[in-house]
């Protein structure tokens, strides 16, 4: 019984030193596996991040979504965000970070004409339902002949199925309309 008993005090200190380092990559899902207490700093940050406690969202955009790519979402600086979150678990500050974020378009570009728009998916419906969009939205990117358009309305930025356009070669424009509605326009080049 003694084994047993100092087994479990070295498997709980290996579960404590086992804590996952908080970076721009990590996911959020990860982030608030490891830190449930993260969760009200998170949604303190920014006005976005509030939707993390509808539980459809929360169980589908946090398991794709990093915190560089919710910096974006959340109109944050990576590194104050992640330093903020550090600091709540004991982990020190860190000054820079290559936080492999990518430029996201919001002024309008020359390519943009609005009757070349070929087809319109509102993926706001996907994620109430708890569905995962990426792949549907993919599939129609990959459909586009040249100089048509895809619209995507979502109700925030989707920061990871922009990241996912990229390494098909499409570019794209991001047209905030409000708080619950984010157009992004894709055309392949």
């Amino acid at each position: 019984m003694a084994k047993s008993a100092s087994f479990h005090i070295l498997t709980e200190n290996d579960d404590r030193m086992e804590k996952l380092i908080i970076t721009p990559k990590t996911r959020i899902y990860d982030l608030l596996e490891a830190y449930p207490q993260l969760e009200d700093v998170l949604i303190d940050a920014a006005p976005p991040f509030k939707k993390l406690k509808n539980p459809v969202l929360r169980k589908t955009v946090t398991k794709i979504t990093t915190l560089s790519q919710a910096a974006v979402i959340g109109d944050l600086k990576v590194e104050a965000l992640v330093n903020r979150l550090r600091s709540m678990v004991g982990q020190s500050d860190v000054e820079s970070f290559d936080s492999g974020s990518s430029h996201y378009v919001t002024l309008k570009p020359s390519w943009f004409q609005e009757h070349q728009i070929a087809e319109v998916i509102d993926i706001r419906t996907m994620l109430n339902a708890g569905d995962q969009p990426v792949h549907e939205v993919l599939a129609a990117m990959k459909r586009l002949d040249t100089n048509q358009i895809l619209m995507v309305v979502a109700p925030f930025i989707p920061v990871p199925l922009i990241d996912k356009s990229l390494s098909i070669n499409c570019q794209h424009w991001v047209e905030v309309k409000g708080d619950e509605e984010v157009n992004v326009y894709f055309i392949v080049v």
